[in-house]
């Protein structure tokens, strides 16, 4: 039996919720709650004939093998549950950290659950009666507020849309059931609510509370919760009702920072971060309130803190040391000052980048630093506001402020002034909440690996570290969420895992839960978790990973232009930092943490925006100068995502073309090698051209119409055969092969002493030049012997190129691979020596080869020939 089922005290999206899924499993049974919203069970008392549900009480006893559970993630309480029951879970909650393992997951970002069925049952094209359609819509308009919450999306819009217009959805009916009126006991306690009401500012957030105490039970105060949310807009509203034998607790949440799931939680209730409730006994309000304020100072987090915007992997410096010394730390890492710390580990002062200046501009290199430091013991907590970071930054004067732990007193980060300025440049930086990409990630990538990858941020988590997807992964997903993008990107088949903290300890504990080997270098703080199975990449299972790869985050500097860099630990702020274009700076957490979600996407230079605006930009003016290569993966993804190169993007390119020169020639093949294996190379090549890169590489490569329609060939998957054999995509030697195949030999020979090519590889280069050279005379060999001796030295990878490249010898080259590469004779070394008992020597080489051109061109065709020519060789002899 296939049983759907949803959430107590169910409202207009959860029974909504229920019909659309029945709409879509039609096998399904929809299974009504016990408890039901008053204004959902009147609608659904009324127009219960024309509607599918079921009672509790009209259930048969047969066993459940599918549960599909809406608008909640937690399955209630079934008897007959197979033990093997297969759970599919939609909904449009945050995702929880108990999800049943095994269970299939849809979760949408909607405003409400009904959204998401409804876009499924109008791709399926599926008629709707005007009462489901109405139903639909209540289950939109009440979890969206009438369209008007935060939450909404336009998604829900266009859901809406689509059940007025092609469904007659009754707005009448729906106005009706959303403003349904108080019953005398309600409107009662709705004044007594209003006349106790208390407001309450922490951490910045507006927050209600109302008691009340009635001698008798009222239903269904969650409608009143409604209603003084909507009269009075804070962060956060409780009611704590006292009724006869009980106090019931309502809470409701319009904002991210107050997650009254968990406040419930603290007072035995539970829910989730928008909506919860509690029931408790034997409590007077008056303690009930003082234990509902401790929840909300121990819950309630400041918008943003300082531990949500600091970097982590702090360097500092010794009042010792030299101002030499603190200038080229500045140099190396790019900061523009450093906490001072006394050997015993206690924060003396901080030295800024003027205060360096100052002393270097009157020849004190090597005096030390504590004469010229700002001196005091500076610091904040990483539970404290921004307002404690400024304080000290106006009274101190001081750009940096370093965050000391409350429990170790050790230093763990430190906040700058660039962080806060950045944060205040950012859209309501400090009230809006991140945007969520579990539902996506989820959508993206097998169940399987979804609850691996949750699981890993779960445990690095409990080692007090945190767990990043990040880079081009990241990216994609965001593109693939975007209409117009997601026909345009394939998703990558690759997972860059970063562990701020320790990625070899992440990876060891995993291998110790599930099994596998780890292989591990201390030295890059790096770590390869080899699976015991190979898992499914995606939904569908034709993509498979042995492994998962976790990097510890890093920090890297450049000891001079176009230098392999130097790795040191740090932060993800900064592992991201050292990336190559801010699309790529992207990332998302997958460890959960007192002000984070899993999900949640970081985003701390400006990616997201520059993903919108399709463009591509390096993160400040030295990128192209540390490392030139980026300039080829820029061409890379202008080319595969159709974005444009930033303006001043585009200058510092320019402007660093000549440090091509000193970029070693395996790195230069590398990224060849990326753009031949891209699905169109022809793109990316256009982007080296039109940026002078290929012409800084070497002058006489060029990317031309010429070279365009023969490169189109390769990727046009319609070679004659045997080149249409080759597995596809073909190897980057053929591309790069056909780019010189028109190329003097002395340019060929400048290129592929550029590229450092292996031997075997050049070879084939030369091969392809030299069937080139001889093009006439192998178009005009007539004699199949003639031809065969032209070509036969050649290997067919030589002869692909050429292939490609040479128009008028193609069927020539055709002729050579299907007829007559594989002629040979009967007779061998062996069988010569047996016949004829010739003494071993040249001989044989000669007789051989006599007799492969003699079947070449139709001279001989059986053993009996053979022989007789042998004989009259040998008579001559």
């Amino acid at each position: 039996m296939h049983l759907i089922v949803t959430h107590a005290n169910a409202d207009f999206d959860a029974i909504a919720s229920l019909l659309g899924a029945h709409r879509l499993y039609p096998e399904a049974i929809p299974l009504l709650p016990f408890t039901i919203n008053r204004n959902v069970r009147d609608f659904i008392t009324l127009y219960e004939n024309q509607l599918p549900f079921i009672h509790a009480n009209e259930l048969s006893h047969d066993l459940i093998t599918r549960l599909t559970i809406v608008d909640t993630q937690h399955p209630p309480q079934l008897k007959n549950l197979s033990p093997n029951v297969a759970i599919h879970i939609i909904d449009h909650h945050e995702l929880s950290p108990n999800i049943p393992p095994g269970a299939v997951l849809s979760l949408t970002d909607a405003g409400a659950v009904s959204t998401l069925l409804v876009e499924q049952l109008r791709d399926l094209g599926t008629r709707l009666s005007p009462l489901e359609a109405t139903l639909l819509l209540l289950g939109i308009y009440e979890d969206t507020g009438s369209l008007t919450y935060a939450s909404t999306t336009a998604r829900d819009l266009y859901a809406a849309a689509w059940l007025l217009d092609k469904h007659h959805a009754q707005l009448d009916l729906v106005r009706s059931y959303l403003n349904y009126a108080m019953n005398p006991d309600q409107v009662a306690l709705y004044e007594e609510l209003v006349n106790h009401l208390e407001t309450h500012l922490i951490h910045g957030q507006t927050i209600i509370l109302a008691m009340a105490e009635v001698d008798h039970h009222v239903a269904e105060i969650s409608g009143i919760a409604h209603r003084l949310r909507d009269l009075y807009s804070p962060a956060a509203l409780f009611l704590m009702v006292k009724m006869v034998d009980h106090i019931q607790l309502v809470a409701r949440s319009t904002t991210h920072e107050v997650d009254v799931g968990r406040i419930a939680e603290k007072l035995g209730g539970g829910g989730h971060q928008r909506a919860a409730a509690a029931a408790m006994r034997y409590r007077t309000l008056t303690e009930t309130r003082l234990n509902l304020l401790q929840a909300l100072h121990e819950v309630v987090q400041p918008a943003v803190t300082v531990g949500q915007i600091m970097s982590k992997g702090v360097h500092t410096l010794a009042p010792t040391d030299t101002i030499r010394y603190a200038a080229q730390m500045m140099d190396w890492y790019g900061h523009e000052g450093f906490p001072v710390m006394a050997e015993t580990g206690k924060i003396v002062g901080m030295l800024s980048r003027r205060e360096v200046d100052k002393a270097r501009r009157h020849q004190l290199d090597g005096a030390p630093i504590y004469q010229f430091m700002t001196k005091g013991e500076f610091y904040v907590q990483p539970h404290d506001g921004l307002e404690a970071v400024r304080a000290l930054m106006v009274e101190q004067r001081i750009g940096q402020v370093p965050v000391i732990s409350p429990d170790n007193g050790e230093i763990m980060g430190i906040v700058t002034r660039t962080d806060l300025l950045n944060l205040r440049q950012s859209t309501d930086a400090t009230h809006a909440a991140p945007l969520n990409l579990a539902t996506a990630l989820a959508q993206h990538i097998s169940p399987q690996l979804f609850n691996l990858l949750q699981d890993a941020g779960h445990i690095a988590a409990q080692q007090h570290d945190t767990l990043y997807l990040v880079g081009g992964f990241v990216r994609d997903l965001l593109l693939m969420m975007s209409p117009t993008m997601a026909a345009q990107i394939s998703p990558r088949f690759d997972l860059d895992l970063v562990v701020e903290g320790n990625a070899i300890a992440l990876a060891e504990a995993l291998q110790q839960k599930y099994g596998g080997r780890v292989h591990a270098h201390q030295r890059f703080g790096t770590a390869k978790w080899l699976l015991t199975e190979p898992i499914a990449f995606n939904a569908a299972g034709t993509i498979k990973l042995t492994s998962l790869d976790f990097v510890t985050a890093r920090t890297e500097f450049y000891r001079h232009p176009s230098a392999l860099p130097e790795v040191e630990r740090s932060s993800i702020r900064h592992d991201l930092h050292r990336r190559d274009f801010t699309i790529n700076t992207l990332a998302m957490g997958l460890s959960a943490t007192h002000t984070k979600h899993v999900g949640d996407l970081l985003d701390f230079y400006g990616g997201q925006n520059d993903l919108t605006a399709g463009l591509i930009r390096v993160l400040h003016s030295l990128s192209f100068v540390e490392d030139p290569t980026r300039m080829l993966r820029a061409a890379r993804l202008l080319a595969r995502l159709n974005f444009r190169l930033e303006e001043r993007t585009a200058e510092l390119l320019t402007n660093a073309l000549d440090l091509l020169d000193r970029v070693s020639a395996e790195r230069i093949w590398h990224e060849l090698e990326l753009i031949f294996k891209e699905h169109q190379p022809a793109p990316a090549l256009q982007q080296l051209q039109q940026l002078g890169i290929l012409a800084a590489i070497h002058p006489d490569l060029v990317m031309d119409d010429w070279l365009d329609s023969h490169l189109s060939l390769l990727t046009s998957h319609f070679l004659p055969t045997p080149y249409s054999l080759l597995p596809t995509p073909y190897s980057p030697l053929h591309y790069l092969g056909l780019m010189l195949f028109r190329l003097s030999e002395s340019a060929q020979i400048a290129i592929l002493e550029r590229l450092n090519l292996r031997t075997s590889d050049r070879k084939i280069i030369q091969q392809s030049r030299l069937i080139r050279d001889q093009a006439d005379e192998i178009m005009a060999a007539t004699r199949a012997s003639h031809l065969y001796q032209l070509l036969e030295l050649t290997s067919f990878d030589a002869r692909l190129i050429a292939w490609l490249g040479e128009e008028k010898i193609r069927a020539q080259l055709v002729r050579f691979e299907t007829e007559l590469q594989h002629v040979k004779p009967i007779f061998d070394g062996t069988r010569l020596m047996a016949e004829f008992k010739l003494p071993r020597g040249p001989l044989y080489g000669q007789i051989l080869g006599q007799l492969r051109v003699a079947r070449l061109d139709g001279q001989i065709t059986t053993l009996e020939d053979e022989r007789a020519m042998i004989g009259e060789m040998i008579s001559k002899k």
